[in-house]
């Protein structure tokens, strides 16, 4: 069964409440504050918002590029497909600001899906290139994003299962395990996570098979490094433990 929000903190980490109905979406590992890589009003006056039901197709692979989008809320997957119809997940953007839908061709060379209800900003390709301003803000977020790809090219080419896994989770923290990350919040280190992937998605965007995912989750538990209670929930016991799995460390 799917989940209804992705990669959601439930519990802020400075201990506050969370505002009902709003999303607290984690920012990648590394990544700037939105602010310093927010529009300014001019550059979103150039695009169209557009809200989103979960599981809504902005492009797919093939169709003409003639927009560029930037998130507003929510979470978007990008994705490839193989002939013979296997997949593979190559971008996973939850961060307020990440940038998608660039093609150096006429078409789009992936496809584009919501994995919870959120917003986008739409740009005209042709507006994007006759701003400067535009484009060299989105070329700022851009990249951002190339250093988290880095990351990513690192974990499918040398991460075991665990770490693979234990990185994906990670990501969905805000502020920790990257740089700038301030360390355990006091003896409860804890978040809670919703995770908006399936077993399947999470296999697809990190190189593994559905099983080897459903392993990994159940040997998480069984260390006593994570819990799921009866609504879904993912809670991390030890963030600084978590993380310490990654490998990166």
């Amino acid at each position: 069964m799917r989940s209804d929000a992705g990669c959601q903190v439930l519990a802020p980490t400075d201990g506050a409440e969370a505002k009902p109905g709003r999303s607290q979406f984690a920012r990648p590992q590394g990544r700037a504050p939105e602010s310093a890589l927010a529009l300014e009003p001019e550059c979103e006056a150039e695009g169209q918002r557009r809200r989103l039901s979960q599981h809504v197709h902005l492009f797919r692979e093939g169709d003409p590029a003639v927009q560029v989008y930037r998130l507003v809320e929510g979470a978007v997957m990008l994705y490839k497909l193989l002939p013979d119809g296997r997949r593979s997940i190559v971008e996973v953007l939850i961060a307020a600001g990440d940038v998608f839908g660039i093609s150096s061709l006429p078409i789009h060379d992936c496809s584009a899906e919501t994995l919870v209800a959120g917003e986008v900003i739409a740009y005209d390709r042709t507006a994007v290139e006759r701003s400067p301003e535009l484009s060299r803000r989105i070329v700022a977020r851009l990249h951002t994003q190339f250093c988290a790809m880095h990351d990513h090219a690192l974990l499918l080419s040398r991460k075991t299962a665990l770490e693979r896994v234990t990185s994906f989770i990670m990501h969905c923290i805000p502020g920790r395990g990257g740089f700038g990350c301030p360390g355990p919040r006091g003896e409860d280190d804890s978040a809670l996570i919703r995770l908006g992937m399936t077993r399947e998605e999470m296999a697809d965007y990190l190189g593994l098979t559905f099983e080897t995912v459903s392993r990994v989750f159940s040997e998480l538990r069984r260390r006593g490094a994570v819990s799921v209670d009866s609504h879904g929930r993912l809670c991390v016991k030890d963030v600084c433990r978590m993380c310490e799995l990654t490998g990166a460390h």
